[in-house]
């Protein structure tokens, strides 16, 4: 019987190989409407307008309709009210966030968390709005302070994922836009666009069905173009690698370099080498740490994404069931977003009380994120787009058996939900020339670890600027 399976997976894996290999295709450039009601014959508003994160409670009333924001009389109110259930004994975080700690979080955010001094710090760097196919996209544009003579700046577009936002990207801009002045070579300078995805904080949603990464990776686009950048690089993880990933097949040659921290390269190969791999993985490309990072499997992977991927599921089908109860409760809403930080930072901080949150991260800047989605109400938003990309089942989509033709660099950290080898990476991305094992880190990098993940940008674009 092991003998059939593995004769046929070897016969898939030919024929996938044979059929994929050189097809250097792309993704139809298409058009879209994502706003309320038909399209207008009017010609779309293609201005950029300056936007500023407010929090008075005039400005709240006033704005309330574009940025949908609830004041702060109205959260601490709801935060009150939270009904606790107190947890298993030595449960830690393996029943999900650990009440005990949460009420410590909520004591904090309801009495020492200080949401105007964040919103300063949001407004540290120049927020804009533009409308593109019915949406009003909101994004951040941060120019370098000062450029070495006789250089011009990189454009370099970051996007986030989910529970996260543009905010994840705040520690590492400075890095990437002004890094002589943080203690690195300025050979490479960036000017930074980091824009909210479609239906996340504040970035309007979509009023139709079936807005998913194409559609986004397309506005995106045009976003760009729409700043003067014809040419320019691009750097995701979560679903911000899938909406870069289909940006370089949409118009690969206006993207000069992707770089990555997550890929989605599930594959015949892939399954493969993963069944395999601990016995024969030097055979199948796979190094000593991959083998390390990968097995034992069942451990690793299967158990580990089993764990970790309910709520996949939830969103995937029915988003808005769970949507209304996050979107009424900020309690709820905490818990279930920053449960993530917790595992998806790194797997083991399941056996700590406290989850390991602080380890990391600070709570003004984990709360921080939490505001952008209770704020703007967007959750729902937020999760619809799983149904969108996932709710028609895996390998649906065309751009999920297509390969990317540009020229792209990896991070590997070592606490990513699923580690993904050079070999899985290379199958997808042919064009592969920056592949590196981080020493530390987890899902959410740019968050946690913003100086390795600038230091590994910039060794993609040393390596690629030498080709």
């Amino acid at each position: 019987m092991w003998l059939e399976i593995l004769l046929t997976s070897v016969l898939g894996f030919a024929i996938y190989w044979f059929i994929s290999r050189d097809k250097e295709e792309t993704l139809p450039l298409e058009d879209g409407w994502w706003g309320p009601g038909t399209r207008s014959a009017a010609r779309e508003d293609d201005s950029i307008r300056p936007f500023k994160v407010e929090t008075s409670d005039e400005e709240i009333h006033k704005k309330f309709a574009d940025s949908r924001c609830r004041d702060a009389w109205d959260l601490h109110q709801r935060i009150d009210k939270f009904r606790f259930t107190p947890p298993l004994e030595d449960s830690c975080f393996h029943y999900g966030f650990n009440s005990n700690y949460l009420k410590k979080v909520i004591s904090y955010w309801r009495n020492e968390f200080d949401w105007k001094k964040q919103v300063e710090i949001l407004n540290r760097y120049p927020h804009f709005k533009t409308k593109i196919e019915g949406l009003d996209i909101h994004f951040i544009h941060v120019k370098p302070p000062q450029l070495p003579a006789g250089h011009t700046p990189k454009p370099l577009l970051m996007v986030h994922g989910w529970p996260g936002s543009f905010y994840e990207f705040y520690k590492i801009i400075p890095l990437l836009t002004d890094p002589k002045n943080h203690g690195l070579s300025d050979e490479h300078v960036f000017e930074v666009i980091c824009p909210s995805i479609p239906g996340y904080g504040f970035s309007e949603a979509s009023s139709k069905k079936g807005f998913n990464s194409v559609a986004t990776a397309r506005i995106f686009y045009k976003l760009m173009l729409r700043l003067g950048f014809q040419e320019f690089y691009i750097q995701g993880g979560d679903w911000g690698s899938l909406i870069c990933t289909n940006m370089a097949q949409l118009v690969p040659s206006h993207v000069k370099g992707l770089h990555l921290n997550m890929a989605l390269v599930l594959s015949n190969f892939s399954t493969l080498t993963l069944l395999l791999g601990q016995r024969f993985g030097r055979f199948l490309g796979l190094t000593e740490r991959d083998v390390e990072l990968l097995y034992p499997v069942k451990e690793k992977v299967f158990y580990s994404l089993m764990r970790e991927s309910g709520y996949m599921h939830i969103q995937c089908t029915k988003p808005d069931t769970v949507g209304s109860a996050l979107n009424d409760s900020p309690v709820g809403l905490a818990a279930y977003i920053l449960e993530k930080f917790s595992t998806w930072t790194n797997t083991e901080f399941r056996y700590l009380e406290d989850g390991g949150l602080e380890r990391k991260f600070s709570l003004d800047d984990l709360l921080t994120n939490v505001m952008l989605y209770w704020t703007t109400g967007t959750i729902i938003s937020s999760q619809r787009f799983y149904k969108e990309n996932l709710g028609q089942g895996w390998m649906t989509q065309k751009h999920e058996r297509m390969k990317v033709y540009v020229p792209t660099g990896f991070s590997a950290f070592p606490f990513e939900l699923l580690h993904t080898p050079e070999k899985w990476v290379r199958f997808k991305y042919p064009k592969l020339i920056s592949y590196s094992y981080m020493v530390r880190g987890g899902h959410f990098a740019a968050f946690e670890e913003p100086e390795l993940l600038a230091q590994d940008i910039r060794k993609f674009l040393s390596v690629l600027e030498r080709q």
